[in-house]
């Protein structure tokens, strides 16, 4: 008879997934490779994060996970709290060095996904912390004609704004 035996990989990406900060620890204590990708390119820092987990993400940026890794489709962690609208999360990956002005395979940033989806907050926190705001994407667009494009007015505004 034969058990299947999850690889650490595994077990770390399922830990990132779950939040589990206390197995995230032991795992990261047998010498993990923090910055693995699985299948589809995710790292166990943008599974946490996605996920809304601040302490497990917080362990994993101590523990030098890369903050710019980007999945296959070319989003990073901090596009994806972008479009699930965690600032906490956003703010965290900021302050560990996450660069505001990566794109992805469609040309899309942080701030875009911020505008894209009415994270009016992170728009806001995107722009305090100096995101390039006259980037385009594939399809020639900013975050200010996705903004204009969504009726976002608050983000217009914001967008907009000469000064920070």
């Amino acid at each position: 008879m034969s058990f299947y035996s999850a690889s650490q990989e595994d077990l770390l990406f399922d830990a990132a997934r779950r939040g589990d900060v206390s197995f995230l620890k032991e795992l990261l204590a047998q010498q993990a490779n923090i910055n693995i990708q699985n299948g589809r390119g995710f790292t166990p820092l943008i599974l946490a994060s996605y996920e809304g987990h601040l302490a497990a993400t917080q362990l994993l940026l101590e523990a030098k996970a890369d903050p710019d890794a980007q999945d296959f489709s070319g989003n990073t962690a901090l596009m994806g709290v972008c479009f699930k609208g965690y600032a906490d999360i956003a703010t965290l990956l900021i302050e560990n060095g996450a660069n505001l002005d990566i794109q992805n395979g469609n040309g899309g940033t942080a701030l875009m996904f911020a505008t894209l989806f009415g994270r009016n907050q992170l728009v806001k926190l995107m722009l305090a912390h100096g995101a390039d705001k006259s980037i385009r994407d594939q399809r020639g667009l900013t975050a200010l004609d996705l903004a204009i494009q969504q009726g976002n007015e608050e983000a217009l505004q914001l967008l907009q704004e000469i000064s920070r």
